[in-house]
């Protein structure tokens, strides 16, 4: 398919002095200007690519000082959240550096900014949610497995409005994100579109045929839970990869569990972790 246009906006100021270099460490000098545009696909895109390597070399430099400001657009606004999350245990600093780069009040409705930056999911249209901070830093935080480094390439299952592949863009060297709601995948564009962010690859499609073209995959996330992890998922990650996604538990009330699955040389190990509540997993397009 063919390209959509350049965007002609420049990388968010904030955003660029916060994010991680490709050695992991947040960058301090002035934010530069990103050319390359968002790349947003609605049918089979590039050829198989290898998997890059996940880089170890150096550790992420410590979380920037809170700037003094008021209002949404303040740093400090997402340094408070920031620290509620670290509070509530998050340790992964560069988990926790995105988290305060990536301005959650842009990605939620305008009658709604308030609570942005409060632990809380929010609607966002169609019948979907934007996962609470506490969730999304939870799982990423799951998915890098104690990486020092930033990931490789990441395949998240349910764009929604494009918050958490923003986040994921500042912690993996490439992002595809496949969504199943053309209205949503739209509105995850438009929302995306001034972080011109060039390692985020938008797909418009159903998400548990996954994205094989973009495999094999160092991590894959999903945002919605199914009676169980589709096996399509499990071909496309990396052997040495890690899945992270909420799965059906078979106890009364249908509730759902945090899964992690493994994928070793020996096989898949899957561990159940703390319950949490998502929409469900659906097939097709609409």
């Amino acid at each position: 398919m063919k390209q959509r246009p350049s965007f002609p906006a420049r990388l968010d100021a904030t955003l660029a002095k916060t994010r991680p270099n490709p050695h992991g460490a947040m960058a301090t000098g002035p934010a530069p200007v990103a050319k390359p545009a968002l790349k947003t696909v609605s049918s089979p895109a590039p050829a198989k690519a290898a998997l890059p390597p996940v880089a170890r070399a150096k550790a992420p430099s410590p979380l920037p000082q809170v700037p003094q400001g008021h209002g949404m657009d303040s740093q400090a606004v997402r340094q408070r959240m920031v620290q509620k999350l670290a509070g509530q245990g998050v340790t992964d600093r560069l988990v926790l550096g995105a988290m305060g780069a990536i301005e959650r009040h842009r990605f939620v409705d305008s009658a709604l900014v308030n609570q942005a930056y409060e632990d809380t999911s929010l609607p966002i249209g169609l019948g979907q949610t934007i996962s609470k901070p506490g969730v999304v830093s939870r799982m990423i935080e799951l998915l890098r497995n104690g990486a020092t480094g930033r990931l490789g390439r990441v395949l998240e299952i349910g764009t929604g409005c494009g918050y958490q592949a923003a986040v994921l863009s500042l912690v993996a060297d490439e992002v595809y994100s496949i969504e199943r709601l053309r209205g949503l995948h739209e509105k995850a564009r438009e929302n995306l579109r001034h972080l011109r962010l060039a390692n985020v690859h938008l797909l418009f499609g159903d998400g548990m045929a996954g994205y094989a073209k973009g495999a094999p995959y160092a991590a894959i996330i999903a945002a919605a839970g199914g009676e169980a992890v589709p096996q399509a998922w499990v071909d496309q990650l990396a052997v040495g990869g890690r899945l992270v996604a909420p799965v059906v538990t078979s106890g009364p009330g249908g509730g759902q569990a945090l899964l992690v699955l493994d994928k070793t040389p020996q096989g898949v190990r899957q561990t159940l972790l703390e319950a949490v509540h998502f929409v469900p997993l659906k097939s097709g397009v609409a």
